[in-house]
């Protein structure tokens, strides 16, 4: 029956490390598995996963270009006045541009207006309403 005092480890799942450089007759002492001398063979002695020999690594070698991570950005879908009686409801930021015309009056919201499409929105008895992201 299995108990506490006498559980153990099944067969071949525990196995002891290697101790090197513990004396000659370990089998692993004097260059305990190093070989001789050499970059390897020293304490530290690997460069990092990027080095390429004393080449220019890659990473500087290619151009530097754009912020590609900048994050504060906001990103806008855009529509024009045109659009307006095809899109019933948008998601992420709204801006609204003035290119095209709006007939009938309406209650647009949206993150930002340009001027003209206010200007136009507001001249055919309609309302601007701004959101805040």
């Amino acid at each position: 029956m299995l108990k506490l005092n006498n559980l153990k480890p099944a067969e071949g799942s525990r196995k002891k490390r290697k101790r090197v450089a513990r004396g000659t007759s370990s089998g692993h002492g004097k260059t305990a598995g190093r070989g001789h001398k050499g970059q390897k063979s020293r304490s530290g002695g690997t460069k990092g996963i990027r080095f390429e020999g004393g080449q220019t690594p890659l990473y500087r070698r290619l151009p530097k270009r754009g912020f590609k991570n900048y994050p504060f950005k906001k990103e806008y879908s855009i529509f024009n006045l045109s659009d307006l009686s095809r899109i019933k409801e948008a998601k992420g930021l709204i801006k609204v541009l003035g290119k095209g015309e709006i007939k009938e009056p309406a209650a647009v919201s949206a993150h930002k207006f340009s001027a003209e499409a206010k200007k136009k929105i507001e001249a055919a008895g309609g309302k601007v309403v701004i959101l805040h992201a």
